[in-house]
């Protein structure tokens, strides 16, 4: 459902890439170039789902908000929330966004995870699975 164009990926290359992400230690991006693949990859696989799952780690309300704010965008959703209502503690919290029923909710967080987490909801094996986690700035 993304507003952007995916390049030249095929399914198993996006899932490669973001696989890459996808692993306990949080990988940096290196580079913009970089940072580009990894958007266009992303792209392509929720574009073939169904509907997607964000699950936000970040330090702070406004930061993860924000990061779901741009995430929606990129991949073709409306922004529900109103942004006067976000909580305006400083303590890191955890966002899970529902595409499906376009509803969130945000709770405290003491892990040490920051980024990302998109599960792609799909009958299609080659589709389904969980990426991240993405940097929380990818679509900024």
């Amino acid at each position: 459902m993304s507003t952007q164009q995916p390049t030249n990926f095929t399914v198993p290359e996006a899932r490669k890439l973001l696989g890459e992400y996808s692993c306990l230690q949080i990988k940096p991006v290196e580079s913009e170039a970089e940072k580009e693949r990894l958007r266009q990859a992303l792209l392509l696989i929720t574009d073939l789902s169904e509907s997607e799952n964000l699950g936000i780690c970040a330090d702070n309300a406004i930061q993860g908000f924000a990061a779901l704010e741009s995430y929606l965008k990129a991949l073709g959703y409306e922004i529900p929330f109103n942004k006067n209502s976000i909580p305006s503690e400083e303590n890191p919290c955890y966002i899970k966004f529902n595409t499906q029923r376009m509803s969130h909710f945000c709770e405290s967080y003491t892990g040490d995870s920051r980024g990302v987490l998109v599960s792609c909801q799909s009958e299609d094996d080659a589709i389904a699975g969980t990426y991240g986690h993405l940097p929380l700035d990818l679509f900024e």
